[in-house]
């Protein structure tokens, strides 16, 4: 017999995936090493960077508003993520609200763009590296949690349906051990 609402068991797996994953280790270690970086950047930024940038010629201090730009906005992409997943794990938000879209990650888009001056400073590179790293790793699991489907309890297994084809033709129940 048919579930009596299509999807309603792959929805209510992937509700399960949500708040199993908002409860476990990888999370935490996700959260803290996503927050750290936020610190990080925001300090750098507000201090060293600063200092930094004062000190580039005028295209180069450009192109490091540009990029400052892109990390910062990156990083506020990865933070909101992020605290999603913790509203979840606190019982703030529910796994059902916290599949919405607006609350998923989009695909990074690669600059098709000239490749930013050879002379940035190093940390600023860097940080933007790491961000990139960490929400391309984010990304995987946004999709694999909420975007990717989720197969039905009652959907065959195709492996053991084969397998039960072969036993009723040869005649066999369970195979003896």
């Amino acid at each position: 017999m048919p579930h009596p609402l299509p999807g309603a068991a792959a929805g209510d797996a992937r509700l399960s995936v949500v708040t199993e994953f908002a409860g476990s280790d990888l999370f935490d270690r996700t959260f803290r090493e996503g927050m750290e970086l936020v610190e990080e950047t925001a300090a750098y930024l507000d201090g060293e960077g600063r200092r930094d940038s004062k000190l580039l010629s005028r295209a180069t201090a450009l192109a490091y508003a540009g990029e400052s730009m892109r990390l910062t906005t990156r990083l506020m992409q990865i933070a909101s993520w992020l605290l999603v997943q913790r509203a979840v794990r606190e019982g703030d938000m529910t796994a059902s609200a916290a599949c919405e879209p607006r609350y998923r990650l989009a695909a990074r888009k690669i600059d098709a763009e000239t490749p930013p001056p050879a002379d940035l400073p190093i940390a600023l590179v860097e940080y933007g590296v790491r961000a990139e790293k960490l929400y391309d790793r984010i990304h995987y699991l946004d999709r694999r949690m909420y975007v990717d489907a989720t197969p039905p309890a009652d959907t065959p297994n195709p492996v053991q349906s084969q397998f039960d084809r072969l036993s009723a033709a040869f005649g066999g129940g369970p195979a003896a051990s």
